[in-house]
């Protein structure tokens, strides 16, 4: 292989979100083979996207629903196509094989999306017994089992039947990419997904200076911080929870002690929570969130629901930050190794342990070299990514064999192809009716 197309869901944003920082570790692993990158995206170009081009990776806007994108493959022909998220392969999955059925296809999930959104959905299942928002906001996050886990994500109410539509794209895949072992757990177990379909790759985290400058000690830290990109609704419900539940609780027994919310795109909701006087400062987007994190004596994480690695956390551990966060954020990260911090699930345990980690010097050292350990034993990039290597290079040798053992996903290619491929076609013949209508005289003084 030599020929690298990513079809990006968003253009990467590492210093926005942990899906950015990720996508960036994978382009540079490509570009470290002397592969051919090209990145190319329908999303509009954002504020805080990577600069590619330093990298020697090209960049190109796409168009949905568009023959356009026929005859860009076509002439790119690239030897891999990795999907950025699961709606990407549904979008394009079906041209992908048209005109280049020979391409590996690789699906990067970030992480499962029907498990966060099961979660979410049992969250708000309990919240609506409470009777007022205010109870709302102290309620404890909810730890289902896998079984439990099964029976919601396969339902079609509430997650609008994501499960279907992930596994199934998992299915059309050559090959998953998996950033939590706790998730294709679930997969295998659950849902009996084929291992050969999936491969556990949690090559995440991002090269910093900050991370491997000399750290500050205990006594040169101070404050409390928490991050996360505000449009990922597992970090804007971690605020909520923060402001109303858990930093009133840290307050009583740390008058004085400061908390800065850090994270990209805050709306004016967010903002309107920032409070000085209760020591709560949302502070938005920072250019360096490993400075910032390497300032701060204890992270904060408390994630009611979600899926996947937290970037977060991995950051806290590789700056000697401890964290405080819920079994669902540190779900997939520890093995059978002790956590860099601290884990509870309700309010006055999560508090307790902030305050306690905040204050005693020994706990928060041993709760620092425990994070250390974790990243060296479960996150060496260099065994992560020759692993990666080897995996991808398999998949590509061996894709006709393995195509011809996956017939389900030959029979969802199938229909799933035939029926979006006709519902695009349909879409763009009625976009271009709609650009040759002429214009009313009206509208065109108005243009004039």
């Amino acid at each position: 292989m030599n020929k690298i197309l990513i079809l990006g869901y968003v253009w990467p944003e590492p210093r926005s979100s942990a899906a950015g920082s990720r996508m960036m570790e994978l382009i540079t692993l490509f570009r470290a083979q002397n592969w051919e990158v090209l990145f190319a995206s329908a999303a509009a170009l954002s504020e805080h996207r990577a600069d590619l081009a330093a990298l020697g990776v090209a960049k190109k806007s796409i168009a949905l629903n568009c023959a356009t994108f026929d005859s860009f493959i076509a002439a790119y022909q690239p030897d891999m196509v990795l999907f950025d998220r699961f709606f990407t392969e549904e979008q394009f999955g079906w041209r992908v094989e048209a005109i280049c059925p020979d391409a590996l296809r690789v699906l990067d999930t970030t992480d499962l999306h029907s498990l966060r959104d099961a979660r979410h959905q049992l969250l708000k299942a309990t919240q609506h017994h409470y009777r007022n928002e205010a109870e709302r906001y102290q309620a404890s996050p909810v730890l289902a089992s896998p079984e439990a886990l099964r029976g919601e994500m396969g339902g079609t109410h509430g997650n609008q039947g994501i499960a279907q539509r992930e596994i199934a794209a998992i299915y059309r895949c050559d090959l998953t990419l998996m950033i939590s072992d706790a998730e294709i757990n679930l997969l295998q177990q659950q849902f009996g997904v084929p291992a050969m379909l999936l491969h556990h790759c949690a090559l995440m985290l991002m090269p910093s200076s900050a991370a491997h400058q000399a750290r500050p000690t205990f006594e040169q830290r101070a404050h409390f911080f928490s991050i996360g990109n505000f449009r990922h609704a597992p970090n804007w419900d971690a605020v909520l929870w923060l402001k109303h539940a858990l930093w009133p609780k840290i307050r009583e027994q740390l008058p004085d002690a400061q908390l800065h919310v850090a994270g990209s795109y805050p709306p004016p909701k967010a903002t309107a929570l920032h409070h000085p006087k209760q020591g709560f400062h949302v502070v938005g987007w920072v250019a360096d969130a490993h400075q910032a994190m390497l300032q701060a004596r204890v992270c904060l994480a408390p994630l009611r629901f979600g899926a996947g690695i937290k970037g977060k956390l991995a950051d806290a551990m590789a700056c000697g930050t401890p964290n405080v966060t819920t079994a669902i954020g540190c779900e997939g990260m520890q093995g059978d190794l002790p956590w860099g911090g601290a884990q509870a699930d309700d309010a006055v345990s999560f508090a307790n342990a902030a305050v306690a980690l905040y204050r005693d010097q020994a706990l928060w050292q041993q709760a620092q070299a425990n994070g250390d350990r974790i990243l060296q034993l479960r996150f060496d990039r260099d065994v992560i990514a020759a692993a990666l290597l080897d995996r991808l290079q398999e998949a590509y040798q061996q894709r006709a064999a393995g195509r011809q053992a996956n017939f389900v996903g030959s029979m969802l290619r199938h229909h799933h192809h035939k029926s979006t491929q006709y519902m695009s076609q349909w879409i763009a013949a009625k976009n271009q009716l709609l650009a040759l209508e002429p214009v009313a005289p009206d509208q065109a003084d108005n243009a004039g």
